[in-house]
């Protein structure tokens, strides 16, 4: 099968007749119903590499998910060769007291469609945007995940000009608290490779310090297994939560809810031998 028609069917997707914005949002959704946010890779002593072939191979070829690089590198060459105008773009995660990460530390995709849209559109930010916001939008945006803002970086949250303005970059701020701060020059694939490093091996990454899989799921909710720890949780952000005892039952968990064959448990700290 050609790997741009896997893909759609992998995440239950026709092939549109045209790229326009209501066909963007589906299939933004369709993606994060689909293909799960994990770093599992890391934790299993899987090699990341962020090129083209090596990406489809993964999320389409092995039906897994993956982190921001990969998540958003692999969608962006689906909208590509879709016919959407794609470009990538570099952003620095906020962390503990809304301090900046390291270059890099995020990819996004600014998306132009046929009808004059131009949107940022992010699958690999865990519990994100469900659909596409409009990049050159200033005001609150409404999405199921929350109340979204674009604002200069520098702004505080509600707009406000400050010492940083003028740098031509964007603060993403989900109600009224910043994600990421957002480049809006050009960038390619490549330039991520450090970053993807970054946080496949260093000590002080979220991404080696911990262990997640998690997707969204129909009813708006979202399920993810941390570990051995599985959390359902509901629309009205209501969780439910519980431990698995053996790795049958691991293994089991990632086959049926997330669609992701593993032979063995992937653990924090352990490599193959």
């Amino acid at each position: 099968m050609e790997p741009m028609q896997a893909y759609l069917r992998r995440i239950g997707a026709e092939r549109p007749a045209r790229t326009t914005v209501d066909v963007l949002r589906e299939l933004q959704l369709r993606h994060l119903l689909t293909v799960p946010f994990e770093n599992l890779s890391i934790h299993l002593d899987e090699e990341i590499v962020l090129e083209q072939e090596q990406l489809l191979d993964k999320v389409v070829g092995a039906r897994r998910g993956g982190f921001c690089y990969e998540l958003n590198g692999a969608f962006g060459v689906l909208l590509a060769e879709l016919g959407f105008d794609v470009t990538l773009l570099a952003a620095r995660v906020y962390g503990e007291e809304e301090r900046l990460g390291i270059p890099f530390d995020h990819l996004a995709l600014r998306v132009r469609t046929v009808d004059g849209g131009d949107w940022l559109v992010d699958v690999g930010f865990g519990a994100n945007s469900r659909f596409p916001l409009a990049f050159g939008e200033r005001g609150e945006q409404v999405d199921p995940a929350g109340t979204f803002r674009l604002v200069e970086a520098g702004a505080d949250p509600a707009g406000v000009r400050g010492d940083a303005a003028g740098s031509g970059d964007l603060d993403v701020v989900l109600d009224g608290r910043p994600q990421y701060r957002l480049e809006t020059r050009p960038r390619v694939l490549g330039d991520f490779v450090g970053g993807a490093w970054w946080h496949s091996t260093s000590p002080y990454s979220p991404f080696k310090q911990s262990l997640v899989c998690s997707r969204l799921t129909e009813d708006g909710g979202r399920i993810t297994l941390s570990g051995r720890t599985f959390t359902v949780t509901a629309a009205d952000g209501t969780k439910e939560g519980s431990d698995l005892a053996t790795d049958e039952e691991v293994l089991e968990l990632y086959r049926e809810r997330f669609g992701i064959v593993l032979e063995r448990v992937p653990v924090i700290g352990k490599v193959s031998p």
